[in-house]
């Protein structure tokens, strides 16, 4: 359990959190970066959780829903990790798995490039679901492109899938492009662009809207999501890297 904070600090606070990520800090600590529900992205030291014996170090791992108490840093340092507790662990299906791991890295990479220090409900929540969808034998393309267009659009770029992207013709269309944002008309196709089954942008559009979609075309899908992601992040996604190399 956390300790009282000394008087005159900032008061704490307690949250429902994912870690993204973590390094090693000083001779026993660990840096945190922590996808948070109500404070949005949260970077805290958390202090001797390197020591073999430490129990509050095995929580904070990826993968792992966690009820976490932080006190807040001075402005621009780093809070304070004092207290974790498990809510659900993720990781029994996915950490043996390489499909099912990489797809929950890229998961957590793509939500930490989408976060803000701010309160962001709705981007943990489709994290939460994304891991749940793994954990129970989803699959790991699918989920993980679920996510990407549920949480771009979240974010406000989103794909266009049924009018083109570029002059709003309605559909379907037979093009994409992800520089232009989605699907394109004949007119507006610039070169580049790929040729896709007006099908396959329809079963994107129902993933991106929370629709289950069969594993026909998942490869494509995967290919055109990859492709928008991958476009409007300016460093990528190292996970997604990773597995086109699998």
């Amino acid at each position: 359990m956390a300790s009282s904070p000394r008087r005159g600090s900032r008061p704490s606070w307690r949250d429902r959190a994912f870690v993204v990520r973590t390094y090693d800090f000083a001779e026993a600590d660990r840096v945190v970066v922590l996808l948070t529900r109500e404070h949005g992205l949260v970077r805290g030291v958390a202090k001797g959780v390197r020591k073999a014996k430490s129990r509050f170090g095995s929580r904070l791992q990826p993968f792992v829903d966690i009820d976490v108490q932080v006190y807040p840093g001075r402005a621009s340092g780093l809070a304070t990790i004092t207290g974790a507790d498990t809510v659900t662990y993720y990781g029994h299906k996915l950490t043996g798995d390489f499909e099912r791991y990489t797809a929950a890295c890229a998961v957590m990479e793509t939500a930490e490039k989408l976060a803000f220090a701010e309160a962001d409900p709705e981007l943990f929540a489709l994290v939460r679901e994304a891991l749940g969808a793994l954990e129970r034998g989803g699959h790991p393309t699918l989920v993980l492109d679920a996510f990407i267009l549920k949480a771009t659009e979240h974010a406000g770029w989103g794909l266009s899938l049924f009018h083109c992207a570029n002059c709003q013709a309605p559909g379907p269309h037979k093009a994409f492009n992800a520089a232009v944002g989605g699907a394109v008309c004949t007119n507006c196709r610039p070169p580049g662009s790929a040729d896709v089954d007006p099908e396959t942008l329809h079963e994107m559009w129902l993933l991106q809207h929370g629709h289950p979609v069969g594993a026909e075309r998942a490869a494509q899908i995967h290919r055109l999501t990859a492709a928008h992601v991958q476009f409007n992040l300016e460093s990528g996604l190292k996970a997604l890297k990773i597995m086109e190399q699998a």
